[in-house]
């Protein structure tokens, strides 16, 4: 079975590895084996292609161009002239000015507006990983957002911004939310935490916090169909799609 076959051949590849005095954290070990084949135990690629483009057709969302004064909940700020959300939470839209500029294209400066995240730091962006029969699967989810090409892309389980985590929108606490703030209550063992950077063209001093969480083998999630677990190997084809991987995967495993 492909479960006895990924558990041996990590242990020969660690069993080499130990033969020549390399030594790899275990993590980045089993991310060798999982990247050379497809482990999956929830279906192969095929099935996983399926399974988004149905997504994609099932996507209800509609997004309409419309004036900024038109915008309800956003407003100009008399003081700043900056473009906010009444609550102050979520981002606003602010003018720079850039000088001293030799090194770039326009070597005298220029203005600009750019999106600022109020509080600079701007989501927790959360994949979980979970062993199924002994082959390690990662949790994501077929997300849409209104500036997606596609609508739908494969993003993490959880992508959301503190503001979401604080309910500033008067809405539902984002899914899965616990195993990346709390994940010792709940069972989670945190692999990989750190701020991650953001296109600084557009966004400024923004940055995301990306997580990814090891929950145990029998535990079990209540998931809807938008939540799939899909092999590292799966993703990794995947990106070759395009605008099917959202970047914030990407970021996620690219430490792996």
């Amino acid at each position: 079975m492909l479960k006895d076959d990924f558990q041996t051949v990590l242990a020969s590849y660690r069993k080499f590895l130990g033969n020549i005095g390399d030594k790899l954290s275990p993590l980045r070990l089993e991310s060798h084996v999982e990247s050379l084949k497809d482990w999956s135990q929830t279906g192969d690629l095929s099935a996983v292609r399926m399974w988004f483009e149905e997504q994609q057709s099932k996507c209800t969302m509609t997004i309409t161009d419309i004036r900024l004064e038109d915008c309800n909940g956003w407003t100009i700020d008399p003081d700043t002239g900056w473009f906010k959300h009444s609550s102050g939470e979520f981002f606003y839209v602010q003018g720079i000015r850039v000088g001293v500029s030799s090194s770039r294209e326009v070597e005298n400066g220029w203005d600009q507006p750019i999106i600022t995240q109020a509080g600079y730091n701007g989501g927790l962006l959360g994949i979980i990983r979970k062993n199924i029969d002994d082959v390690p699967h990662y949790l994501i989810q077929a997300k849409a957002e209104p500036g997606n090409p596609d609508k739908v892309q494969i993003s993490p389980c959880l992508q959301a911004t503190f503001s979401n985590l604080k309910q500033a929108h008067g809405g539902r606490k984002p899914k899965l939310s616990e195993f990346f703030e709390s994940p010792a209550a709940n069972g989670a063992n945190i692999l990989f935490d750190q701020w991650m950077s953001e296109d600084g063209g557009r966004l400024h001093l923004k940055r995301n916090k990306g997580m990814l969480a090891q929950i145990a083998d029998v535990k079990e999630l209540d998931l809807d169909e938008s939540f799939r677990w899909i092999s590292l190997f799966q993703i990794k084809q995947l990106i070759s799609e395009n605008s099917w991987i959202n970047p914030h995967v990407r970021g996620i495993i690219s430490h792996l």
